[in-house]
């Protein structure tokens, strides 16, 4: 069977679901395509045709090789096909996007073909992804006198690529669609547990809100024709959580434009609002597609008549309706002005969705345009030896006389690209910098290898110092789909150079460690700078920043990314934990007090929380900086005390030396690399020339948050308060409540797994059970309770150690990597489960508890759906606690009592967390901007 033949019978089979053909990407395909169109009496002919033309991926797809080398043939004449002329072969070419095509039009604008030349060379100035090999061949071709060669060299130091597109419309008509009330989590634009069909989009949008959602959505478009469908999240924020790329991509199949005419389901330009405005990771994945996202605060607090703040019952302020968005509402987005009007009336100011940055990204078609055009420019300025014209808006440098920096101002300055000024620069600078590690997970990887092929890059960027793949998303079922996409992953990252979880040779075992556990491990240096394709990227050395699989894309490709200085928030402790509290506790509790002294505003929401944790390592101190995902947090910064630093970064030499035992290490000695700037980095600690990384003395916070421990007396528990009236109070991680408030409350599962626990975690499971032993004789679970490590190393510690033997006695179930589960668990026993390493129930694409089921679990998502779906009976809730209560509540098969909780944590040490007892700043000192 030919392969054009198992192509028409999948057509047939996506038609059952309501599906197009799926865009081709093999180059074997493609090249029995061609041969049919070639074949003038070919039955296949005109389909193929259609194929070739409007159904092939460009790129560095290898079906775009093909594509790119076929057309070169038309242009030259060694091909004749009627219904692609030589000019139409030119336009095929200009919207491949790099690659192979570029290659194309080299080898013909270069040549001594003056009629094949001219035209080539006016389709190369509209081309934006070059890389240095392209420029290197036009930069030779100059220097030799070629004249297409300067010709081409002058247009992209003018930036024509960019200055001869279209400006953004002054007036964008659209129409309102309330996509839920309260925060909308990128759940519902893209849930998990359907994370295995994000690469193919068409598939994948049918799973965005409902389809009836959709339908209204078409319903919109068709009613008003000439205006755009913004989907919004009233009462709440738009696009907290994890899935954003694909989130976004979702927003733009339903209710964007087609990027391409001859590239299908690759849409760009969605309009998304909040009346709390877009999540900070949201928002920039919205302007890697060029499109707008909009901070509406239609629901304000209502203030009596002496100013202050109303509050209900509960204490919580009362929202009153400054203007209405309901579903169905025209508006108008005055992109001049900068306001959002109803007819002539004006609603909002809404500045801050059209910087001069971000009005460039629209007009591009996005922020990578932006990036590469800006290094296409400068290299051509400088190989003609001019000055770089000012195209594009000025980077934003803020620098502030006489005020100190706080530690994420020290890190933006110390990793700083192309920035003019030579004082250091302060929050609300708009910069380029270096990035250090880049994370790739294994739900989104499929998509940042689309992103990667369509910008056409083949390599991972020399600068940057570590990358890793993981395999932990999909690790807890090795089904069809994750066999299916998960080999295929791995081998191209492998290629690509990242340390992968897989050995695409099977010389290593898998590795299906938490990626965020992986990346806190490769951190060596607390000023490093870190993208990771998760929100949950949030290391505690360093500062990490969650991203879209496409900025993960560009940070591999480039070792660079765009961002804004965040401000930052500035979080202390005072007091003493008290010996029956777990870490998590002070963690929930942090969220909970910030409430409380700001008047319920989330002072952390797109802001940077600087935590001065000092004596915690980086492994326990991660507990809080991945919560700050939960908080809405740009990002976490922890302030450590050199010691404690320097343990931290022996710990993470230590298991890096464990990944190069098991084979993992790269051609490129990546591992050995990372060993060695952590040495380096030790050695600056405890030399004096650069101690630990800690803010001026005199730097300026937007706000600060003092955390009282002697306040914190019972366990903590984050609620998704599933039966809250208010719709919009639901699902929000911002109701803290104390576990007294669940006293003798029924518990149907409990799970201790996920990026929140650590090794520490493991041990007190162990400590408790031989507690409980100890004092009924056995260990009985009245409520099933999963178990699943964060990382094989953490297993195999236990086990030296003796834990393991504990939890294997009770367990009911344990893992087997020669023999993984093949299909999802549907139904739980009373017993306990040791699953496989990974994110297993937290990701909510494999594993799910029980529709309906009450879930108390150390994980971090309590979303709708997400980890327990509902039945048409019951709400199904996911609540959030730590690893001892947890495991309590399972034993019990309820909530226990405080005094019951005290009793069975008694002796065990959950924390070593002891507030810092001097103040952890620097005296400023004058520190240049690097300039990399």
């Amino acid at each position: 069977m030919s392969l054009y033949s198992e192509y028409l019978q999948e057509i047939e089979d996506r038609k059952g679901q309501g599906l197009h053909p799926k865009p081709i990407d093999g180059s074997d395909l493609l090249a029995e395509i061609i041969a049919q169109i070639k074949d003038l009496g070919n039955a296949h002919r005109e389909d193929s045709l259609n194929f070739f033309i409007y159904n092939t991926l460009p790129g560095t797809t290898s079906a775009a090789g093909v594509k790119a080398a076929f057309l070169k043939e038309i242009i030259l004449g060694d091909s004749q096909v009627a219904e692609i002329t030589p000019e139409f072969a030119f336009e095929l070419l200009s919207h491949m996007k790099g690659g192979p095509s570029i290659g194309v039009l080299l080898d013909l604008a270069l040549s001594d073909n003056a009629a094949v030349a001219k035209p080539a060379a006016e389709v190369l100035k509209t081309q934006v992804f070059l890389y240095d090999a392209d420029l290197a061949r036009i930069e030779a071709g100059f220097k030799a006198g070629n004249a297409i060669a300067k010709e081409l060299l002058e247009s992209f130091a003018k930036a024509e690529f960019f200055t001869k597109l279209p400006d953004v419309e002054e007036k964008i008509e659209v129409v309102t669609y309330i996509a839920g009330e309260g925060d909308i989590s990128t759940d519902l634009l893209s849930p998990g547990h359907q994370a295995h069909s994000r690469a193919d989009r068409e598939l994948h949008g049918k799973c965005m809100i409902t389809p009836e959602a959709q339908e209204e959505i078409q319903a919109l478009q068709a009613k008003h024709p000439n205006a755009k469908v913004m989907l919004i999240a009233e009462k709440g924020t738009m696009g907290v959580g994890s899935s954003r790329m694909s989130g976004v991509n979702n927003v733009a199949l339903w209710a964007g434009k087609q990027a391409s005419p001859y590239v299908p389901f690759i849409n760009i330009a969605p309009v998304v609002a909040g009346t709390n405005g877009i999540s900070p990771i949201f928002l920039t994945t919205v302007d890697v597609t060029g499109g707008i996202g909009l901070d509406l605060k239609n629901w304000v607090k209502k203030v009596d008549a002496n100013g202050s703040t109303v509050v209900d019952e509960n204490g919580e302020p009362v929202l009153e309706e400054a203007y209405s968005v309901a579903t169905g509402t025209v508006l108008t987005i005055d992109t001049k002005a900068k306001k959002l009007l109803n007819g002539d009336k004006e609603l909002v100011d809404v500045s801050s969705a059209f910087t001069p940055q971000k009005i460039e990204f629209m007009k591009a078609g996005g922020s990578y345009a932006v990036t590469f055009g800006k290094k296409i420019q400068i290299f051509a300025a400088e190989a003609l030896g001019v000055k770089v014209p000012q195209v594009f808006a000025p980077s934003k440098e803020i620098s502030i006389e006489g005020q100190g920096l706080t530690a994420v101002e020290k890190i933006f300055n110390n990793n700083a690209v192309g920035v003019l000024s030579d004082t250091p620069l302060h929050a609300g600078s708009d910069v380029r910098v270096k990035v250090n590690i880049v994370g790739s997970q294994d739900t989104t990887g499929p998509m940042t290898c689309q992103e990667l092929e369509a910008m056409a890059a083949s390599t991972i960027s020399p600068i940057v110092d570590g990358a890793y793949q993981s395999g932990c998303h999909t690790a807890s079922v090795w089904d069809s789909k994750a066999k299916a996409n998960i080999p295929k992953l791995m081998s191209f990252m492998n290629k690509f150079g990242l340390i992968t979880a897989r050995d695409p040779k099977g010389v290593y075992p898998a590795m299906t460690d938490v990626i965020h556990k992986v990346l806190n491990d490769i951190t060596v240096d607390d000023r490093a700078i870190i993208i990771g394709g998760d929100s949950h990227t949030r290391m505690s050395k360093g500062v990490a920043f969650g991203a879209d699989s496409g900025t993960v894309a560009i940070a591999l490709a480039t070792g660079q990314s765009a961002m804004p200085i965040p401000e930052s928030v500035k979080v202390t402790f005072k007091g003493n934990m008290k010996s029956h509290m777990d870490f998590r506790d002070v963690v929930h509790a942090t969220q909970a007090q910030m409430l409380k002294q700001f008047d319920g505003e989330n002072v952390f929401q797109g802001r940077i929380i600087e935590v001065h944790i000092g004596t915690l390592l980086a492994d326990q101190a991660f507990t809080f900086t991945d919560w700050s995902a939960e908080m809405k947090a740009k990002a976490s910064i922890c302030i450590s005390q050199d010691e404690t630093l320097i343990e931290s970064l022996e710990l993470a030499k230590s298991r890096i030396q464990i990944m190069i035992n098991k084979g993992m290490e790269n051609e490129a000695k990546t591992l050995h690399g990372l060993i060695a700037l952590a040495d380096k980095r030790i050695e600056g600690i405890k030399s004096g020339t650069t101690p630990a990384l800690s803010p001026d003395d005199n730097a300026k916070y937007y706000a600060e948050v003092v955390i009282d421990l002697d306040v914190i007396d019972q366990p903590m528990i984050a609620d998704p308060d599933v039966n809250n009236e208010d719709a919009s109070k639901r699902y929000t991680h911002d109701v803290i409540r104390p576990v007294s408030y669940y006293d003798g409350k029924p518990v149907d599962l409990g799970f201790v797994g996920s990026c929140m626990v650590h090794k520490g975690d493991m041990q007190i499971i162990a400590q408790m059970l031989r507690n409980i032993e100890k004092q009924n004789g056995k260990v009985e679970f009245k409520a099933p309770l999963v178990i699943a490590p964060p990382t094989y190393n953490i297993v195999d510690e236990l086990k030296a150690e003796g834990d393991w033997d504990i939890l294997q006695k009770y367990a009911g179930f344990e893992f087997d990597d020669t023999n993984p589960k093949g299909a999802a668990r549907t139904k739980y026993e009373n017993i306990m489960y040791l699953e496989r390493p990974g994110c297993n129930l937290c990701m909510g694409n494999q594993e799910k508890a029980e529709p309906g089921d009450t879930v108390i679990a150390t994980s971090t998502r309590l979303f709708q759906g997400r980890v327990v779906a509902d039945t048409a009976e019951k709400k199904g809730e996911s609540l959030l606690g730590s690893t001892p209560l947890v495991v309590l509540s399972t034993v019990l098969g309820r909530f226990p009592s405080i005094e019951e909780y005290k009793g069975a944590v008694e002796g065990i040490d959950l924390t070593s967390f002891i507030p810092p007892t001097e103040e952890m700043v620097s005296t400023p000192e004058f520190i240049p901007v690097s300039n990399l």
